[in-house]
C-alpha cells in the first residue's frame, strides 16, 4: 500500500477554524487526520501541501518513517499530528480493527468525561452556578472552566474576589463530590498564580490548570511545590523532548498532551509512557475538532494511565455532528468507545464545504469580547 495524495480541508467551526485531511492510498482506503491551529488554518494548510514530498509514495504501516522524516525535515507539529492520525486510520481500515487495538489494546471500554465550554454566560457567580447544574444533570462528575474573565498578568483585587466568587458559587452548586478543574491559560506569573492558587484552595480544585505557562518549567514547578492540591499542564507542548523536561522538573502531577499539538497519536503514546515512568497521570487536551477527538479516545482506551478526558461536545462543539458520520457517544459523563474500524468516524465533504474558512473565526482568549462567550 502507497500514499498516492492529500486532501485539506478548513471548516468555519465559528470559534476555531478546524483544519482536516484524507489521506489516500492506491488500493482505494483513505484515512482522516487534523491539523487545526489557533489563527493558523490557512498557513497549516499550506504546510500540508509543501510537505507532502515527505510522506506521499511511502506505505502507510511504516508510521515511525515517516514520522522520522517529517521531524527531520521541520515540519510543524499539527502536519506531523495530521499525517500520522490519517496513518492510524488506514491501518485500522485496512485491517478491520479499531486503532486501539493496534496500539496496545482495549484497557477499557468507557473512558471519565469532564464536561468544557458549558459556561458561555456573563461573568456573574449566579450564571455559572446554574449551568454548572445543567452540566451535572447531564451525567457529568467534572468540569473545567476559566472564571478569570480577560485578565492577563495583571489582574485587580477587585477581579480576583469575583473570580473566588464564582469558583465558591460553582463549587455549592453542584456539591462537594464533583471535581472543579479551575483553568488560568497561563495567564499569571509566578506570585500571583500562587497566591491565586491560595485562594482556590478552600474549593477543593481537582486541579489548577497552567497558572503560568508551561514552558516556564521551573516557575511551574514551583508552584507546584506551593499548592495542597494538583497542576496540570503541557497542552502547548510540542515534543517528547519538551514533555521529558516538564516531567522532570516535576512541573505538574497531571499533563495534558494534545494529539494535534504534541505530533499525533505516536507521539502521544509515548508521551503517556514517559509519564507512566514518572508516575503522572495524563488527561488529554482536547480543544479542537471531531478527528482530534477521535484520535485521544483510540489513546484514552488503550493508555492505563489515563486519568480523565476533556471534551466540549456537548456544549460548545454540536457542529462537529453536522460534518462527521459518527458522532461522540457521551454516556452519563463518560466516553463509550466506538469498535469501528479506523478511528471509527469519517468526514462529510459535502457538509463541510457548507461552513467555509471565516477569518474572523478564532478563539479571542484575552479579548474584550470574554474568553468564556467563545466568540459565538
Amino acid at each position: 500500500m502507497k500514499l498516492t495524495d492529500i486532501q485539506t480541508f478548513i471548516v468555519g467551526n465559528p470559534w476555531k477554524n478546524w483544519v482536516f485531511i484524507k489521506l489516500h492510498t492506491d488500493e482505494g482506503i483513505h484515512g482522516v487526520g487534523e491539523a487545526t491551529a489557533h489563527r493558523k488554518a490557512k498557513t497549516i494548510e499550506a504546510a500540508l501541501i509543501e510537505y507532502r514530498r515527505y510522506f506521499l509514495g511511502r506505505d502507510p504501516f511504516d508510521i515511525e518513517e515517516i514520522n522520522y522524516e517529517l521531524i527531520k525535515s521541520g515540519a510543524p507539529a499539527q502536519v506531523r499530528a495530521a499525517i500520522d492520525i490519517a496513518c492510524w486510520d488506514i491501518m485500522g481500515k485496512a485491517l478491520e480493527q479499531p486503532v486501539y487495538n493496534l496500539i496496545g489494546g482495549r484497557f477499557r471500554d468507557r473512558v471519565p468525561a469532564y464536561a468544557n465550554g458549558w459556561y458561555q454566560v456573563d461573568r456573574v457567580p449566579e450564571q455559572f452556578a446554574e449551568r454548572a447544574q445543567a452540566v451535572v444533570a447531564r451525567g457529568y462528575r467534572a468540569m473545567k472552566f476559566d472564571p478569570f474573565g480577560t485578565a492577563f498578568e495583571r489582574i485587580t483585587r477587585e477581579e480576583i474576589d469575583l473570580s473566588v466568587a464564582i469558583v465558591a458559587a460553582v463549587r455549592e452548586a453542584v456539591g462537594p463530590h464533583v471535581e472543579l478543574f479551575i483553568e488560568c491559560h497561563g495567564r499569571f506569573d509566578p506570585l500571583l498564580g500562587g497566591r491565586i492558587g491560595k485562594l482556590m484552595e478552600p474549593f477543593d480544585p481537582g486541579w489548577f490548570e497552567e497558572p503560568v505557562r508551561s514552558s516556564q518549567t521551573e516557575n511551574m514547578a514551583a508552584l507546584t511545590a506551593k499548592l495542597s492540591f494538583p497542576v496540570a499542564g503541557g497542552e502547548s507542548l510540542q515534543s517528547l523532548d519538551a514533555f521529558l523536561t516538564f516531567m522532570s522538573a516535576r512541573a505538574a502531577q497531571i499533563i495534558q498532551p494534545d494529539p494535534v499539538t504534541c505530533g499525533g497519536i505516536s507521539e502521544l503514546k509515548k508521551i503517556c509512557a514517559l509519564a507512566q515512568a514518572h508516575h503522572i497521570q495524563v488527561a488529554p487536551h482536547n480543544a479542537q475538532g471531531p478527528v482530534c477527538t477521535a484520535a485521544c479516545f483510540h489513546v484514552d482506551a488503550s493508555t492505563p494511565n489515563i486519568m480523565i478526558q476533556e471534551v466540549f461536545e456537548d456544549f460548545a462543539t454540536p457542529f462537529a455532528e453536522k460534518i462527521t458520520d459518527y458522532p461522540t457517544n457521551i454516556v452519563d459523563g463518560e466516553i463509550i468507545i466506538p469498535d469501528r474500524p479506523g478511528l471509527g468516524l469519517d468526514l462529510d465533504e459535502t457538509a463541510m464545504a457548507q461552513y467555509p474558512y471565516d477569518e474572523s473565526h478564532f478563539l479571542d482568549m484575552f479579548g474584550k469580547g470574554g474568553w468564556e462567550k467563545r466568540n459565538l
